[in-house]
């Protein structure tokens, strides 16, 4: 316990600096969880989201939303929170040890309002290039190499669950999945943050 509240306060990256015309992503909460979210096309890059996810069905709906936002996390706790519901104790309870996960992908119409829970940065297109590998190594593949859809509905009709690599527990959570790919890809994060606060908290001190 105590390494994980000291971890929030720590900085990792603390040299990094946003790089003036570079890619543009935003770090968001609501509170509880985390998202990084990120242009659906960065032409510097190459990076095409809808490509990536190769869903045919969600490349006709979504092609000129300019950002998705990307979440990991545990598959019950997800689930269990559609229709407006907070998971019962039995979901939160084994949701502290190793249980499986999904990949939680958000279609924005325009990029995140700023707030206290939006941080927005720029970062070079090579540090993009990492966040981006990070993410998408989160994704379980099915037999051709694809990201698998969980199903076809979410919690509105802009968002989707996939089948996710990784387990989920008490210290590896959905918030230390964001500060883990912020953290490999050049950019300040704590160094460990299970909480959502702590990643807002590293990410906001980022300097100019």
């Amino acid at each position: 316990m105590l390494f994980l509240l000291t971890g929030t306060v720590v900085p990792l990256n603390r040299q990094f600096r946003q790089t003036p015309d570079g890619v543009p992503i935003f770090v968001v909460s609501n509170g509880f969880h985390t998202d990084v979210v990120l242009p659906m096309r960065e032409a510097r890059t190459g990076q095409d989201w809808l490509q990536t996810l190769s869903q045919p069905a969600l490349s006709a709906r979504f092609a000129r939303y300019p950002y998705v936002a990307f979440g990991w996390g545990n598959e019950g706790f997800y689930l269990g929170s559609m229709g407006g519901k907070f998971p019962g104790p039995k979901t939160i309870g084994g949701a502290l040890f190793p249980s499986r996960t999904l990949m939680h992908v958000d279609f924005y119409r325009a990029a995140p309002d700023s707030g206290a829970r939006v941080v927005p940065l720029r970062i070079s297109p090579e540090q993009y290039r990492t966040l981006a590998a990070y993410v998408q190594r989160s994704f379980r593949p099915d037999s051709l190499n694809r990201p698998q859809l969980h199903q076809p509905t979410g919690y509105s009709p802009e968002d989707f669950f996939f089948r996710a690599r990784g387990r989920y527990h008490a210290l590896r959570t959905c918030n230390d999945w964001t500060n883990q790919g912020l953290r490999q890809a050049g950019i300040r994060a704590a160094l460990k943050a299970p909480l959502a606060a702590g990643v807002i908290f590293q990410a906001r001190r980022t300097k100019r």
